[in-house]
């Protein structure tokens, strides 16, 4: 493995229960509060703050399969945004049969989007986030 690209976005040592206290929004609080137990579990790792607003567990050298471009990022992880709940499992494509069953979401490149974890079936998403931890 070559050495990875330098990116803005670092694991830190910021307070991952200071971040999710400091959310305004308290049905993001407690969804945030529920997504660390399920990666927690998932993982067997601690939160760690990845630059302002993002919590990841575990550590990996992604290479990006379209560049080949390698960056030191986390195994899973998410972010609440003020418009949703964004979770980075890196490879959606291993999702697809869950995908169907999850219930209200959108997907991006590598991430899973979600207004609130009412709006999905909590089994299908520990499935994925056990799937993606793999």
């Amino acid at each position: 493995m070559g050495k990875p690209a330098e990116i803005k976005t670092k694991q830190n040592e910021a307070s991952v229960s200071d971040f999710i206290n400091a959310l305004t929004d308290e049905q993001k609080r407690k969804d945030s509060e529920a997504i660390i137990k399920m990666m927690e579990a998932a993982t067997g790792e601690q939160p760690k703050m990845w630059g302002a607003s993002m919590i990841g567990f575990g550590n990996v050298r992604y290479k990006s399969p379209a560049t080949g471009r390698e960056v030191d990022w986390f195994k899973i992880g998410f972010a609440p945004r003020k418009a949703n709940l964004s979770l980075h499992l890196l490879d959606l494509q291993r999702h697809a049969d869950a995908l169907p069953k999850l219930g209200k979401h959108k997907t991006g490149a590598g991430c899973l989007y979600i207004n609130k974890l009412d709006d999905v079936n909590l089994e299908v998403l520990q499935r994925m986030i056990e799937k993606a931890a793999k």
